[in-house]
């Protein structure tokens, strides 16, 4: 089984990232029973994307064919592509190698609440594309620090105010 951890440098030694979609790397846990037979730092690609950022990191999700991911937080795009494939969504803050620890325990509970069980189901396949969800929030999880919402709040600002831009560009250029 693999669970994929939003991190800022990598290993198992960091920290789990406030955020997923720019998150500055992803930690690849490969598990066998509960021991980690495997683990792989990948820089983020999509972290500085202009816009859809959290729909790229989605899709790349699904195909790297994990079971679980885990961060501070999820967009409402992220988490629309990854409810659709099946893949559990874990809030949690801490050190990578404990909060995949207490996944493994079952002690951690999924983005819907459901307690976490990584052995209970397998993972849908395939294209997906969800629509837009403009106006949604979700709340931050309970252990994240102030400093962390701002900045998360901060960078989704900023990618709305990016995709405000484009709008307005794509509307002119219709106008002429």
């Amino acid at each position: 089984m693999k669970i994929l951890v939003a991190t800022n440098a990598g290993g198992l030694e960091d920290s789990v990232s406030p955020i997923f979609g720019r998150c500055q790397s992803y930690t690849i846990v490969e598990i066998d029973g509960d021991e980690i037979k495997n683990v792989e730092v990948v820089p983020n690609q999509f972290a500085s994307a202009v816009h859809g950022a959290g729909i790229q990191a989605g899709q790349f999700v699904v195909n790297k064919g994990v079971r679980a991911v885990i961060a501070g937080n999820f967009g409402p795009n992220v988490a629309s592509i990854l409810q659709q494939a099946g893949i559990d969504m874990i809030l949690s803050q801490g050190k990578v190698k404990d909060v995949i620890e207490r996944y493994l325990k079952g002690e951690l509970k999924t983005k819907t609440g459901v307690p976490s069980m990584p052995q209970r189901r397998g993972m849908g396949r395939g294209e997906i594309t969800p629509p837009p969800v403009f106006g949604h929030h979700t709340p931050p999880p309970p252990h994240i620090s102030r400093e962390e919402e701002i900045a998360m709040l901060e960078e989704q600002l900023n990618r709305m105010e990016d995709m405000l831009k484009d709008i307005k560009k794509r509307i002119e250029e219709l106008k002429k």
